[in-house]
């Protein structure tokens, strides 16, 4: 929210300096988000007359002026063209910091030409590009006076954030009476003028939409003169960034500033028939007076005539009857819409309006008759014309209601010192009347510009709607306490922030233990222990959106509709994620595309196979693209589906998880390469993750490098390690021994195989065992492959002898040729 000191001024009456009121404004939860204050930058300069210009005798292009800065005469170098003698431009004195130059002014001497000051360019004053030239001001204007005054700049803008609840904050009258309650002035008082009608309205409204419009109102105004706006009622609208169009249209936008209350203009001779209706849309299309064309659905509250749809009721009017310079008769629109409705429509369609903001957060519901009045009497002084009747549709709706405060509150619940007296002083500058008042608390009729203060939501009893599964006796109960409870609560806060949110008295939190606790749930542990191990294999972190195009989720799991976006970004964003595998290959997609091939890249984040909280998987997923780092060690090389072996499993063995106990099996979901893929199993139903390369057709179809290989961890899949007390570890005093065995075997049969069969052979002497070697060739017989591992065995309580040794080998042969049917090789 935008608003000029002067304008601001029209409300309250204040001598408090721009720093007060802002200062002021961040105290009572008015948060000020920036100032321009264009006079302070021009400060320094003064208009001046030159009172001879003459040609500099050592350079052509310079012009020695004798001026008067009101303070005496100076003598300035001067290069541009058009400076001349008699001429009013505007001084800056030596010491002065020239904005658009980025320079201070010096006393100092051009070609010999003593030099104390700069007549300035508009480039140079920082008002815009114009450097063609110093300013050529009217011979009229007074000399010695400060150029900022003079041009109307010293007129600082403040911007406000307002918060969702505070609609009545997205009008000056509005900021005027927190700051006069805040005391820092009086609150102007105001009344439009009466209003005497001539005829009938020509234009009657008509209501079949009541949820979205319980109450509307209008007046037909004939033979106005509409053209360009008056310099203040424009300087008005500019200095908070709104573009002056015609005084008709600019005297709405006015209102929407001023009194926070949205307005809207129809030229009477472009209504088809004699009555606007209100109703809902029905797939019309219209352009609107934002230029674009706009699609209206049965969900959308509109305005028609006769014709058609001419306006999307409280956030934009149509182009078809706009005003401009040719209206002479116009029908002011004043209407109360529903902010839901309103809301709903404004995010289905994205039109950002001046009034759908206000509309949203709530207007005054009472203003309508005062400010109908006070628009038309606007419209009759700029404008001229006649009046008719008003016309009207629906009715006020009952907005009065009351809140009731225990002065005792403000001391065991806000820790404040605020006495009564002082808590109904700032409540009655806020616009509350008493109605009741004792010694003990206050009843106060709340006004209806105030939608926040006892709100009533959809359950009847509180902001906030009930959970829908609530027992009946609970939900009774919690509403009776809501409903007397949430006032109370809003009246203290307005009563803190009015006396001063700085002044509530701080209380200290309780003093923690002398021990911590911990502050990371073993989940989190695990996606900070990730992160930490994958950016130490040399993986960039990706964080990107949970969600994508549904074609390209449909590549890497099941899309069912529940997981669609109802109201996504962008169009192409309207699925959730199966994984975070897919939109990291986007991203490596993107980055190939711009010639970054080789890539290895992360993510941990939610992957969605339903939308119950149970169906949100927690994945630690990596993907690879291109080569693998150049090094002296080994020359560079396609990644392949062990080098995300090599990754997933680091990022097991980092999170505790035993390697020995997992298995490979030979599959892996659709979008990796079948027979280079692997699913990763700790036990025959418990999967923990997958890893492989990345389908060809899926490389294709998202222009990733041929050859990308992917893996994917499901962190929450990850069993707990178990808590036991930790010994001492057991080192032997006894040498280790190796021994090296060769099997054949079925090419089918995986290597896997073999290594657990040799390892739980003698698991009292065996520590760890593995293949070292793979030979198939024309040695071995068709079908047959050779694979060879290295068995060690660390003795615990006294050497082995031969004999012990050779009793081992044969178990492990034994054991291994039982398991998978291979023979010792010769």
């Amino acid at each position: 929210m935008k608003f000029s000191l002067s304008w601001l001024k029209t409300h309250l009456t204040t001598t408090a300096s721009l720093t007060q009121i802002t200062e002021a404004l961040n105290t009572i939860g008015l948060e000020v988000e920036g100032v321009e204050d264009r006079a302070a930058a021009l400060a320094p300069f003064v208009i001046a007359r030159v009172i001879e210009a003459t040609q500099h005798p050592n350079a052509d292009r310079l012009r020695v002026c004798r001026v008067d800065t009101g303070a005496g005469e100076v003598s300035v170098v001067c290069g541009a063209p058009n400076a001349r003698t008699g001429m009013n431009a505007v001084f800056a004195p030596p010491g002065a910091y020239i904005p658009g130059s980025d320079i201070t002014l010096k006393i100092g001497e051009i070609r010999g030409i003593a030099s104390a000051g700069m007549l300035l360019s508009a480039r140079e004053m920082g008002l815009g590009t114009d450097h063609d030239g110093i300013v050529d001001l009217p011979n009229d204007a007074p000399i010695g006076t400060a150029y900022a005054t003079w041009a109307g700049l010293d007129d600082p803008v403040i911007e406000i954030s307002v918060t969702p609840n505070r609609g009545d904050a997205l009008a000056v009258r509005g900021i005027a009476r927190d700051l006069a309650a805040a005391g820092l002035g009086t609150l102007n008082p105001w009344a439009p003028p009466p209003i005497t009608a001539t005829t009938p309205s020509a234009i009657a409204w008509r209501d079949d939409f009541t949820e979205a419009c319980p109450w509307v109102l209008g007046r037909t105004i004939r033979d106005v003169r509409n053209g360009e706006s008056p310099a203040w009622l424009k300087q008005r609208l500019e200095s908070v960034g709104l573009r002056p169009i015609n005084t008709l249209a600019d005297i709405t936008n006015f209102f929407t500033i001023d009194l926070g209350r949205p307005l809207h203009v129809f030229d009477v001779n472009k209504i088809t028939g004699t009555t606007l209706t209100l109703r809902r849309g029905t797939g019309e299309r219209f352009r609107g007076l934002h230029g674009k064309d706009v699609t209206v659905t049965a969900d959308d509250c509109v305005i028609a005539d006769e014709a058609g749809v001419q306006s999307l009721a409280g956030i934009v009017g149509g182009e078809a009857t706009g005003c401009d310079e040719t209206t002479t008769d116009v029908f002011i629109e004043c209407a109360l819409f529903d902010r839901v409705a309103i809301a709903l429509t404004g995010q289905r369609t994205g039109i950002f309006s001046d009034a759908r903001q206000r509309f949203e957060r709530g207007i005054d519901l009472a203003l309508l008759p005062a400010a109908l009045d006070a628009a038309t009497a606007m419209i009759i002084d700029l404008c001229g014309g006649e009046a008719s009747a008003i016309t009207a549709a629906g009715a006020e709706p009952a907005w009065q209601r009351q809140a009731s405060l225990r002065f005792e509150r403000l001391s065991s619940f806000a820790r404040s010192d605020v006495t009564a007296d002082r808590a109904t002083e700032i409540l009655a500058a806020l616009g509350f009347t008493v109605a009741t008042r004792d010694p003990a608390q206050i009843t106060v009729n709340v006004p209806s510009w105030r939608n926040d203060i006892a709100s009533m939501g959809a359950s009847g009893g509180s902001a906030l709607d009930q959970a829908v599964d609530l027992p009946a006796d609970q939900a009774a109960a919690a509403k009776d306490g809501a409903r007397a409870l949430e006032p109370e609560a809003d009246l203290i806060e307005e009563i803190l922030r009015i006396e001063g949110l700085d002044r509530i008295i701080p209380i200290s939190l309780p003093a923690l233990g002398a021990v911590p606790t911990a502050t990371l749930t073993p989940r989190q542990s695990r996606a900070v222990r990730a992160r930490r191990v994958l950016a130490a294999r040399g993986m960039a972190e990706c964080v990107t959106f949970s969600f994508l195009d549904r074609a390209t989720a449909a590549r890497f799991g099941a899309t069912p509709d529940d997981l669609a976006l109802a109201n996504p970004i962008a169009a192409d964003l309207d699925q959730m994620r199966p994984t975070p595998l897919a939109t990291l290959a986007q991203a490596a997609a993107t980055n190939a595309a711009r010639g970054f091939t080789d890539l290895a890249l992360f993510e941990i984040g939610p992957g969605y196979r339903d939308i119950s909280p149970e169906g949100q998987d927690q994945i630690a997923a990596g993907l690879r693209t291109g080569q693998t780092p150049l090094s002296w060690i080994a020359p560079s090389r396609p990644v392949d589906a062990f080098d995300a072996k090599a990754d997933a499993f680091a990022l097991l063995a980092e999170l505790g998880v035993p390697l020995d106990a997992l298995q490979i099996t030979p599959t892996a979901p659709a979008h990796y390469h079948p027979g280079r893929a692997g699913t990763i199993k700790q036990g025959p139903k418990l999967t923990l993750g997958h890893f492989g390369a990345l389908h060809p057709a899926l490389c294709s179809a998202l222009d990733l490098p041929a050859g990308s290989i992917g893996f994917e961890i499901d962190l929450g899949a990850l069993p707990e390690p178990k808590r036991r007390r930790k010994s001492l570890p057991a080192f032997s005093s006894l040498q280790p021994l190796r021994r090296d065995f060769a099997f054949i075997l079925d090419e089918t049969i995986a290597a896997d195989a073999v290594l657990r069969a040799a390892k739980g052979a003698e698991r009292g002497l065996i520590t760890h065992v593995e293949l070292f070697d793979r030979y198939a060739g024309d040695r071995l017989p068709a079908g047959k492959i050779s694979l060879a591992i290295a068995v060690h065995l660390q003795p615990k309580e006294k050497s082995l002898t031969d004999p012990e040794i050779e009793a081992v080998s044969t178990k492990i042969v034994a054991a291994v040729t039982k398991a998978t049917g291979a023979t010792l090789r010769g």
